[in-house]
């Protein structure tokens, strides 16, 4: 996968500051699952908060600062690069990793394709 080498030391950064519900995400569901998934990855001339290689899914946390309309036609954007990537982008706000993270879990597993019984413990 190409990728700006530039770009390279802001997402190491963001791996080692992620937010709190990125956090729990990773370290309650993501990490489980028995696929790759890697974070803050650089796709392009983006940084992805997760990315599933397998089945080409980018899992986006989005905070209230992706609700202006500036930032709603940037993500547009983003999404359609992505997607002429053959890549699939899945958008959850922190409040839907807040207030309903068991459905946000079960529809990440629907989106890609693997049975909840497959997880790790």
């Amino acid at each position: 996968m190409n990728y700006n080498k530039k770009l390279v030391g802001t997402a190491r950064h963001l791996r080692r500051n992620m937010t709190d519900e990125e956090k729990h995400l990773w370290y309650d569901f993501l990490r489980k699952l028995p696929v790759n998934v890697y974070r803050q990855k650089n796709i392009g001339n983006y940084i992805v908060d997760f990315y599933i290689a397998s089945c080409k899914c980018v899992i986006e946390i989005d905070g209230r600062q992706h609700s202006m309309k500036e930032n709603r036609a940037s993500d547009a954007k983003r999404d359609e690069e992505l997607g002429k990537m053959g890549i699939m982008v899945l958008r959850y706000t922190n409040k839907n990793i807040n207030s309903n993270f068991t459905s946000v879990c079960a529809d990440i597993l629907k989106k890609i394709g693997i049975e909840a019984s497959r997880m790790k413990k």
